[in-house]
């Protein structure tokens, strides 16, 4: 028992030490199988954002099976995430513009839409969800 002029530390939760960043992080890219690399500033997802944007790119038919749209994922997480790149806005055009190369370095910026951890590259449990 404490008494009046006896103080207790208590540690809490503290659930600003949980919130995402709201400043972009300058990101080095380097394209696969050349010597390029160019920088561009990500802000990272929130739960909640990266949620509405998987639901979005999940769909199920009447048999009840499901489907995944990875490239609608890809391109709705760069749209959302690249603040400032060498070619602007990141926007539809632009992505469905771009070959294979500038495409995998952009895509190592993606998190997994089925992973466990942030820092986790795209990917998704083949046995789970099928790729549209």
């Amino acid at each position: 028992m404490t008494t009046e002029n006896e103080t207790r530390e208590v540690k809490g939760f503290d659930f600003n030490n949980y919130i995402v960043s709201k400043t972009p992080d300058a990101v080095t890219v380097e394209v696969p199988g050349t010597t390029d690399s160019f920088e561009v500033l990500v802000k990272p997802l929130s739960w909640s954002k990266r949620n509405q944007i998987i639901s979005k790119n999940l769909n199920w038919d009447a048999t009840g099976s499901t489907s995944f749209n990875a490239d609608g994922y890809v391109r709705d997480c760069l749209k959302e995430m690249v603040t400032e790149a060498p070619w602007g806005r990141t926007t539809e055009t632009f992505l469905l513009s771009i070959d294979d190369k500038l495409g995998a370095a952009l895509e190592t910026l993606v998190p997994k839409a089925f992973g466990t951890g942030e820092d986790d590259t795209i990917g998704m449990d083949s046995d789970t969800v099928k790729k549209e």
